[in-house]
């Protein structure tokens, strides 16, 4: 079978029965079997696809996810989320549009201690919605900053996407989670920018109201008391990975137990607490690993079949530039953003993507964090992107999909300038790693 036909095959099947459905971890299966049925024949397909499950999902780099999903959960349902956010408020006072900058720094850092983009957009609009929109604050400039705050936590690790895409490709985990903070804390920036821009055009969007005074002392203790030790957290995530001293494994393992001594220290934890935040994890997982495992199973497929050899010498064989190249990429990121899910994008094209930027001389840790903007953009990218769908969960009734999706755009022109810097100035990304 000619390379175009294996390749049209193997994603056609997925396509299809994603189509009819059909979960995205069982299309996967689904045409995974078929194909090997197709490609390798009789029982011994079977036989192979089960002797290469147990090795998918048993590999070391995968054992921080887990760790990352309970971390981000515990936080959440702790209620140390609220707490961090309520002592920040305090500290932003008179300054107009205050809730909007609000939203970006309580963003930034719910994502170093999350790592999940839909959980991160979840707890920011059930929490500062209700206010912004209490407060006469416009749909734009309530719902903009939330959408494009939410999606900072697939960038800023610790990133359960950022560890499932390093593991799809076959990256070093640790150094890829740490290359995301620079262009991840850039983003953050461009956006207080953005909102300032926004603020200064249309000053009617963030009414000024009366506020109480600000006793600098009480809000220094609470910073003390709230923010701190949280950054004890971030360090014990990301610092120990940066020193060297800890695996990404351990370090999400520190988080995880720095959470549960601050959910102990301010008592709030309770038997409903851990239950809850478990539960969540063992859902989380089981469908992390399940994706892994067919995804895994289906790049070997195109390789086995040859359509990943023959795509790579079409794609090489033209005469352009790297710059056009990856431009395409980002374009076809994009596109299939409209119509699915992060991780189903990533299951389709880190088998193709990857092979290709080696050819073309990319850098692999780079190109990650390019494809995660490009997914994190595609998050709210109409019709059906995710983040999209999750803030209209939550914003006022009568509230439409093209007023949530007019909101997000702005923000979205902040990722294209920060994936221009990282083209100009690489070391954006690789800088951090190198020291490793």
């Amino acid at each position: 079978m000619e390379w175009y036909w294996a390749l049209t095959l193997l994603i056609g099947m997925v396509i299809f029965f994603m189509a009819m459905a059909v979960p995205v971890a069982f299309a996967f299966m689904a045409a995974n079997l078929i194909g090997a049925l197709v490609f390798i024949g009789g029982t011994n397909a079977i036989l192979q696809v089960v002797d290469n499950s147990s090795s998918m999902i048993t590999r070391f780099q995968l054992a921080p996810v887990p760790f990352f999903i309970v971390m981000g959960s515990l936080f959440f349902h702790s209620g140390l989320a609220v707490r961090v956010f309520d002592t920040l408020d305090k500290f932003l006072g008179r300054i107009p549009g205050r809730l909007c900058y609000l939203t970006v720094a309580g963003g930034t850092i719910f994502s170093t201690l999350t790592g999940s983009s839909m959980a991160n957009t979840a707890m920011l609009g059930s929490l500062m919605v209700p206010e912004m929109q209490r407060r006469g604050y416009s749909r734009r400039m309530s719902l903009g900053p939330i959408l494009g705050t939410g999606g900072l936590a697939m960038i800023i690790p610790p990133s359960t996407l950022g560890v499932l895409l390093a593991s799809l490709a076959g990256i070093d985990v640790g150094r890829f989670l740490i290359a995301g903070i620079g262009p991840g804390f850039l983003l953050s920036g461009l956006f207080v920018v953005l909102i300032t821009i926004q603020i200064w055009l249309h000053p009617e969007g963030t009414p000024n109201y009366e506020i109480e005074k600000i006793d600098w002392r009480a809000a220094l203790k609470e910073a003390a008391v709230n923010i701190l030790p949280m950054s004890l957290v971030v360090f014990m995530v990301i610092g120990l990975i940066i020193l060297g001293v800890a695996t990404p494994t351990e370090s999400a393992a520190f988080g995880v137990a720095g959470v549960l001594i601050l959910a102990v220290a301010f008592r709030l934890i309770s038997l409903e607490v851990i239950k809850t935040s478990m539960l969540s994890t063992v859902k989380v997982s089981g469908m992390v690993f399940f994706i892994i495992l067919n995804s895994s199973i289906f790049s070997q497929l195109l390789a086995y079949s040859g359509a990943s050899a023959g795509m790579l010498h079409y794609a090489t064989s033209f005469e352009v530039s790297r710059l056009y190249m990856l431009s395409a990429i980002f374009v076809c990121i994009l596109i299939l953003g409209m119509f699915m899910d992060p991780v189903s994008i990533m299951l389709i094209t880190v088998p193709i993507f990857f092979p290709l930027i080696h050819a073309l001389g990319v850098n692999p840790i780079w190109f990650g964090i390019f494809m995660l903007l490009g997914l994190e953009m595609s998050q709210t990218t109409p019709p059906f992107g995710l983040l999209l769908f999750v803030m209209l969960g939550v914003a006022p009734k009568g509230t439409t999909l093209r007023q949530v999706a007019s909101a997000a755009a702005p923000f979205l022109i902040c990722d294209l300038v920060v994936i221009g810097i990282m083209a100009l100035f690489p070391a954006l990304v690789l800088y951090l790693p190198g020291l490793m």
